[in-house]
């Protein structure tokens, strides 16, 4: 799988995408994150890549230019499935999400600042608007490295236990069981019996038996603060 990403500050993204799982993945040949500099498109001898916005108003925008070549000349290399535009008003994030695209072959991200980009470029340009949460962060960069994290991780090779990725959290649409390890008992704090009965079948119902109950607090809990 191939990422690549566009930024006006690449720099942001070096560290969280450099280490850990995320290096072996990109160690291993399963995973190809390529960081982009949209300066390197910007126009004139200040490589500008901002502007006011027409109408007036506060903050700059990201030009529709120096974006729009920038894209196109990865285009000229590869076929994409997704443009993604990581922005707050996209889409949540969920698991089904990042499923989906962990399939794919290529993918672009836009990391924006600013005021965001051009409306132009979301309308003609873009496939996809991805959102981390309903908050606003200073660009796209923190954002398109958790997606990045959670694609990545479910291509098949990337995590060492084939079948980790597969009983996370949000999988089945269900939380995840709480887990436990050595000691057992701590500060007089232990470790459900289920857990160290060795029964196979008794721990797999009291772990769906958990995440059942996990999960409806959760929407409980939700739909709560919903109602706020």
């Amino acid at each position: 799988m191939r990422i690549d990403i566009i930024s006006a500050i690449p720099e942001l993204l070096e560290s969280p995408l450099s280490h850990s799982i995320m290096q072996r993945a990109q160690d291993k040949g399963l995973v190809e994150i390529n960081l982009i500099n949209l300066r390197n498109f910007g126009l004139g001898p200040h490589r500008q890549i901002d502007d006011y916005q027409y109408g007036g108003g506060a903050g700059m925008v990201m030009m529709i230019e120096p974006l729009f070549n920038c894209i196109e000349s990865l285009k000229k290399e590869r076929v994409y499935e997704h443009v993604i535009y990581m922005t707050p008003d996209g889409d949540v994030l969920n698991q089904a999400i990042s499923n989906k695209l962990s399939l794919c072959g290529n993918i672009i991200l836009i990391c924006g600042h600013y005021k965001g980009i051009d409306d132009r470029l979301r309308e003609h340009v873009v496939t996809m608007e991805i959102s981390i949460g309903e908050y606003v962060l200073s660009g796209g960069e923190l954002a398109a490295a958790v997606l990045v994290d959670s694609i990545a991780r479910l291509i098949p090779g990337v995590l060492n236990d084939s079948t980790s990725a597969l009983f996370d959290s949000f999988q089945d649409d269900m939380i995840a069981p709480p887990v436990y390890t050595r000691p057992e008992n701590f500060n007089g704090w232990t470790v459900p019996k289920v857990l160290l009965s060795g029964h196979d079948k008794n721990i797999s119902d009291w772990r769906y038996e958990q995440s059942q109950s996990r999960t409806l607090k959760r929407k409980k809990q939700f739909s709560s603060d919903q109602n706020e």
